[in-house]
């Protein structure tokens, strides 16, 4: 592929214009056959695969990424996330019948279509260029809209890439690009949408749910966190130490799901940083300056960002903490610090930073945990089973891995999102495809349920209240909330509690009855 040219913003006084054409394009029906959404999504997987070489390229060059981490976290999840959808979207697309609809209401035949929601914008941001707009992209074609993008204009050369792929592999008139910073946004956020999916920080992402709330566009968005790592005393210190620290040392420490800090109980501290330093050395024996397979800092600003917060920070640095400005490099380091309102602690790093801070117990820590983040993004406890099903219960968030780091994240199948200050909806497997879909209630009412449906009009009376109510739930529990004991739904059941466990239950007594006769015969 040739050389990419600088990035020029879109013109603001374009944007509209933009909107408008591919929400036309919405309106003429072009995108709802599967087969159009099938072939967009296949041509979108040979514009990745076509365009290798320039994404890993562009990654080097806007985040100094490796082609390993690139390949791994851009490239290949983008493409598996695609031919998931291509396999499964007929299943996803097909009407459903609708469940736990009463006997007599089956006449009616309830339904679930899934709509397309319409004209869908995705903000991407920069620190996975690639993955966090061709993923979410994939599920909104696969859902049948039509799409505007906005790249990071930090990551400029894999915006660019991104214009130039879905220019040439894709229907212009569906699926376009927008380029540009905080006006171009703005001007963008002025549209209306059917639908705004934003990855990014906390402030941004309140200005997108404030600006999309004037016109009750629904959102998805997908933030940050200051996610905590629980260590106790039971858990297995070399393997803490080592996948935490890949955790933090993979792009640098741009993940939003990567933990903010972590949380040891004292009596196994010293060994948790012996073996973070032993496995440090094991992954880089020659440092982490000279090696393609560390990433740099997106920009001078969020580097200057990190050395404040470094600087701020009363820590004390344990290993690292060389930096190059020019470079943007940030050599990963180890703080230790005494207070959660600690710089490094109190604030998300999103850098190559790995504070951590001894507790007595683990109720300690998740009463720190609790106080820091109420909901961040992802919470990973080591220990014992009982404990780290305790955190689990104890500490909110939008995800969690128990015994690693971030996995949770890297299963481009499961489903992924945040809570509260992190995030609200999630996407990426069949949920990236219920992200931008419509869940449509359909019934048909026959002409010939005429006579069954007169009790409903006027003029009203008690007998056609008592045919209405026919059939309706009563409870099986008394004014004191205690459930009432039925001899006789026990006996029917035969215990199970419901009608479908009791049937379950016949069945299984009628099988056993019918395969001991032929036994004893």
């Amino acid at each position: 592929m040739n050389a990419i040219p600088s990035l020029e913003h879109t013109k603001v006084e374009a944007i509209s214009g933009i909107v408008n054409d591919v929400r036309a394009t919405f309106h003429t029906q072009k995108t709802r056959p599967l087969e159009f959404r099938l072939r967009q999504l296949r041509k979108l997987y040979w514009g990745l695969i076509d365009n290798a070489d320039a994404i890993a390229a562009a990654c080097k060059q806007d985040l100094g990424k490796g082609k390993f981490e690139t390949d791994l976290a851009e490239l290949d999840f983008c493409t598996q996330t695609i031919l998931f959808n291509c396999k499964h979207l007929e299943k996803w697309a097909k009407d459903e019948t609708a469940p736990d609809i009463p006997l007599a209401n089956k006449l009616l035949f309830p339904k679930i279509r899934k709509d397309p929601l319409g004209c869908v914008l995705i903000i991407g941001p920069y620190n996975f260029p690639v993955n966090l707009v061709i993923c979410p992209l994939a599920g909104a074609i696969a859902a049948g809209n039509t799409v505007v993008i906005k790249p990071s204009e930090n990551a400029p050369q894999t915006a660019l890439l991104l214009q130039t792929i879905l220019a040439n592999y894709l229907d212009p008139t569906c699926y376009t690009t927008v380029q540009g910073a905080i006006p171009e946004t703005t001007a963008l956020l002025e549209q209306k949408w059917d639908k705004i999916f934003y990855t990014g920080g906390v402030s941004v992402g309140t200005i997108i749910a404030k600006k999309a709330a004037e016109t009750l566009t629904p959102v998805t968005l997908e933030l940050g966190g200051r996610n905590p790592a629980i260590i106790t005393k039971n858990a297995d210190i070399r393997l803490a130490a080592r996948r935490l620290l890949w955790a933090k040392i993979a792009n640098a420490g741009q993940v939003c799901i990567s933990q903010n800090y972590s949380l040891v109980d004292k009596e196994v501290l010293s060994s948790f940083i012996a073996e973070m330093k032993t496995a440090m050395k094991e992954f880089y024996p020659n440092g982490t300056r000279n090696t393609s397979d560390f990433a740099r800092i997106i920009n001078n600003r969020q580097w200057q960002r990190l050395k404040r917060m470094l600087n701020e920070s009363k820590g004390k640095i344990l290993m690292g903490g060389e930096m190059d400005e020019d470079d943007r490099y940030i050599e990963p380091t180890i703080i230790q610090v005494d207070s959660s309102k600690d710089s490094l602690v109190a604030e998300e790093s999103f850098g190559p930073f790995i504070p951590i801070m001894a507790v007595e117990n683990l109720d300690e820590a998740i009463r720190i945990a609790n106080e820091v983040d109420a909901t961040p993004l992802g919470i990973y406890p080591f220990g014992n089973k009982s404990e780290t099903e305790r955190v689990l219960q104890e500490v909110r968030s939008g995800g969690a891995t128990v015994n690693d780091g971030f996995m949770h994240g890297a299963l481009p199948t499961l489903s992924f999102g945040g809570v509260g200050e992190s995030g609200q909806g999630a996407y990426r497997g069949q949920a990236s495809f219920e992200c931008f879909t419509h869940r449509r209630s359909i019934v048909s009412t026959p002409s010939w349920l005429e006579g069954m449906m007169s009790s409903r009009y006027p003029p009203y009376d008690d007998s056609k209240m008592a045919k209405l109510r026919a059939g309706a739930l009563k409870p099986n529990f008394d004014r004191e909330g205690k459930v009432r004991f039925s001899l006789v739904s026990y006996v029917l059941s035969l215990g199970a509690g419901s009608k479908t466990g009791g049937l379950v239950r016949y069945l299984f007594v009628i099988l056993t009855a019918i395969g001991f006769r032929r036994y004893l015969q």
